[in-house]
């Protein structure tokens, strides 16, 4: 073994940062890997979020339209096909907020409305946020009860 043939170990020897204006002789002194002109080359430069060199941005080429309104209020479906399955399955035949929040239908902070897609024969009784006309009928035809909250 002879010095000129030691060498550091594998992962251990660790890159050096590149030293920036520390005089010509460092071959990065003058303009710092800067460039010359420019707003880049300047001390206290930071570009603007979605500043795209004086193109026009992004989020104002983007057309606006259209209107959302605060007030909408978004429910959680459930047709009565659902339902009968749930009876016929869980032997459930009255179901408040809390059943539906317990069988993971919805959570706690949801709103529910039922709607009329599918077939009821069950006897249940209801209570959700909003029937559809021809769930509510649907219901009362089978001998159940829905009840608005």
């Amino acid at each position: 073994m002879k010095l000129h043939t030691l060498s550091p170990a594998k992962g251990g020897k660790v890159r050096q940062n590149k030293r920036i204006g520390r005089g010509q002789g460092s071959g990065r002194g003058g303009t710092s890997t800067r460039g010359h002109n420019g707003a880049k080359s300047r001390s206290g430069y930071s570009q603007k979020f979605g500043f795209e060199g004086g193109q026009m941005p992004l989020q104002r080429r983007v057309p606006k339209f259209g209107f959302t309104s605060p007030f909408r209020v978004e429910y959680n479906a459930i047709n009565l096909d659902r339902i009968q399955k749930l009876v016929e399955e869980k032997g459930v035949t009255t179901f408040a907020f809390e059943t539906f929040v317990e069988l993971g239908i919805i959570s706690k902070n949801d709103k529910i409305k039922v709607l009329g897609n599918g077939a009821l024969t069950a006897t249940v009784e209801i209570s959700a946020n909003a029937f559809s006309a021809s769930a509510k009928e649907a219901i009362e035809k089978a001998g159940g009860k829905a009840i608005t909250l």
